[in-house]
């Protein structure tokens, strides 16, 4: 394919960009600005897979050459390098194909994620402690930064649900995967007979919204002050910093307890309010342009059962692209790169697939 009239114009798009970014009113306009950065950014790697590329080809052309030479020597070296570079070649083809697709507004947004215990009691709870640890460790080692809204503990170590907001670089693109249903298959703690139980845990990741991206108005409010609850220690126990969030116009509770302030609360409390609702607007937006396909890695909906945790056979397989890794001991202390980098993958060829289709045009 001929990446050359399009990378041309994705130039001249990239040198605008670079006037109305050092531009000093750049600011004026927070979501503009956010918009022309994340858009810069965009175009700045893509740029620079390009020149890769024909730096890449260059080599290959040289070598090919060298390699059907009259110096013996310098021809087997040559040879012995054209595997690799035909291979780069045709790797960094699909990268730029990739990075060509429109991209998705929400993929460099931070995360709102949301973890519950499901069917099953309490294994089902300390399955989703387990969840909460898996994704903790992950981001520690990806230099992300998490930042805990709410919790509810279970009396045995579990979790009855755990909201926090995961912020780093391309938060969202690496978990949005993670949305669905999760299950467990193991032999419980509490499980005398060592009967494998199956329990399942649910796991929503969202796109943060920020004030910008949805205006909630103040009468479509209904924010209720109440004492805190449940374990949590003598601060939370004492003191009348709970606060409940309830949207009017489409019934949806927030409720936050974690923090000793009850501003901060509130402020939590919109915070995860506006991401749910952002997500249900983009959501329903998707399903009438998209209705008449499903793509490869599914919906991603809280309802759909993505993965199976199979703790006897130390495996771990998501159904969504019938992945198997036999590493699930690994995989639980955070090592998930690997999956999310295959869903990555299948989401994006089903992408290019879609856009080459006589349907899309």
């Amino acid at each position: 394919m001929d990446f050359g009239p399009l990378i041309a114009r994705k130039q001249e798009r990239f040198d605008e960009l670079e006037t109305q970014v050092a531009a000093g009113n750049l600011y004026d306009d927070p979501k503009r600005a956010r918009e022309l950065l994340r858009e810069h950014t965009r175009l700045k790697e893509l740029l620079a897979l390009w020149h890769t590329l024909l730096r890449t080809r260059t080599e290959l052309e040289e070598s090919s050459k060298l390699a059907t030479g009259t110096d013996t020597d310098l021809a087997e070296m040559a040879q012995a390098e054209l595997p690799e570079l035909q291979s780069r070649v045709v790797t960094l083809g699909k990268e730029i194909q990739v990075a060509l697709l429109p991209p998705d507004p929400n993929e460099d947004r931070d995360a709102i994620v949301e973890i519950r215990a499901g069917t099953g009691g309490d294994e089902a709870a300390l399955f989703a402690a387990d969840l909460v640890r898996l994704y903790l460790r992950f981001a520690e080692a990806n230099g992300l930064k998490i930042e805990p809204l709410e919790s509810s503990p279970s009396e045995l170590g579990g979790v009855r649900e755990m909201i926090f907001k995961a912020s780093g670089a391309s938060v969202f693109r690496k978990l949005r995967y993670e949305s669905g249903v999760h299950r467990v298959q193991r032999v419980p703690a509490t499980e005398a007979q060592g009967r494998i139980h199956t329990s399942t845990a649910t796991v929503a990741v969202l796109p943060e919204a920020e004030e910008v991206d949805m205006e909630i108005k103040a009468d479509d409010l209904r924010i209720e002050v109440c004492r805190a609850g449940g374990p949590g220690g003598q601060g939370v126990n004492t003191t009348d910093s709970a606060v409940q969030v309830m949207h009017i116009p489409s019934g949806m509770i927030v409720r936050c307890q974690d923090g000793r302030s009850q501003q901060k609360n509130k402020e939590k409390a919109l915070q995860i309010l506006r991401s749910r609702l952002l997500e249900r607007k983009q959501r329903e937006e998707a399903e009438k342009y998209a209705a008449h396909r499903k793509s490869q890695v599914g919906t991603g909906g809280r309802e759909e059962k993505i993965r199976t945790y199979n703790f006897p056979q130390n495996r771990v397989t998501d159904h969504r692209i019938g992945l198997t890794l036999y590493n699930l001991d690994r995989f639980m202390e955070g090592e998930i790169s690997e999956m999310i980098s295959s869903l990555q993958t299948a989401d994006m060829e089903e992408r290019l697939a879609q856009a080459s289709s006589p349907a899309s045009e």
